[in-house]
Parts: structure tokens; sequence; C-alpha cells
């Protein structure tokens, strides 16, 4: 992302609405360069720069939260589920995990709708990771499966290590 830029309020509408209009601009940019330039390079490229974005977003996420703890990272999802974006079951919640599947992705079905189911992955899930440590570099995901790749449900399972530097 650009320095000096005003702060990122477009979360305001609901990520799940700032992705469809990201979509809508980025899949076409996508597809003419991946032309030009042939696919897979392209999508390495968008890639590394959707991943870096979501790495200052989630520092700004923290900041705008006022911490980095993983009760400030479970009460800061709600940009992620507004107009019932994702539907989640809780599995649990201590001060150190936090488990959930996700068993309806509304983001899934809006890519397919576009017709760019295989750039969900990039525009979306790819993100996960990245935001995750850019909120707290001791926050870790293990995700094994996605609604978005064909399986029945995400399940994501965050855990909050021992700092860095006490390892």
């Amino acid at each position: 992302m650009q320095e000096n830029l005003p702060p990122d309020t477009l979360n305001e509408i609901g990520v799940l609405k700032r992705r469809e209009i990201e979509a809508r601009i980025l899949a076409p940019l996508i597809n003419a360069f991946a032309a030009e330039f042939g696919r897979e390079r392209v999508i390495e490229i968008a890639k590394r720069v959707i991943v870096e974005i979501a790495r200052q977003q989630g520092k700004a996420l923290a900041d705008q939260l006022g911490g980095n703890s993983l009760g400030h990272f479970v009460h800061g999802k709600d940009p992620w589920v507004k107009g019932d974006a994702l539907q989640i079951e809780v599995l649990q919640v201590t001060e150190t995990t936090y488990h959930f599947n996700v068993t309806r992705c509304r983001y899934a079905e809006t890519y397919r709708a576009l017709g760019i189911p295989e750039l969900g992955a990039v525009l979306s899930c790819g993100r996960d990771y990245a935001l995750g440590d850019g909120f707290n570099p001791d926050l870790k995901l293990t995700r094994t499966q996605t609604i978005m790749e064909g399986a029945p449900f995400c399940d994501f399972r965050y855990r909050m290590e021992a700092p860095s530097d006490q390892k």
C-alpha cells in the first residue's frame, strides 16, 4: 500500500461488498495482463501484492482495535461477517485459541456469480494468513480446506503462540 494515504475506512460497507467491488475491477485487469504477460506470472504477482496489503491491513486493524490479542482479533471480525457474508460455527474460544468453521461463504458465492471462481482464493482466502500475521506475528492460522476450493466448510484454527521474543 502507498504511504501517506488517509486511513482505509472501506470495511464500513462490509468486506463482502468491498471484495465484490474490488473483483469487478481486478478481474478484467488480471485477465488483460494475463493475456499480455501470461496468466501464471500475473496471478503470482497479484497474490504477492494482495498478501502484502492484507498484512498491512492486519496491522491497521490491531491499531484500530487498540490491541493485538486474540480477544481483540475475535471482536474485530464484524466487517467480514456483515450482511450475513459468512455463517460461522464457533467450536472453541480461549485466551490462546479461536477455532471455527465457516459453513456458508457468500464470498465464494459472489465470485462464482461473477464468473471468476478461480480468482476467489487469490482475492479473498489468500489474505487470511497475512492478515493474522500483520495483526500479530504470534497469531497462527491452520486451515486445511475452504468452500472456495469446493470443500463443504472452511476450517479456521487460530492459535496464539508464545511471543517470538520469548521462544
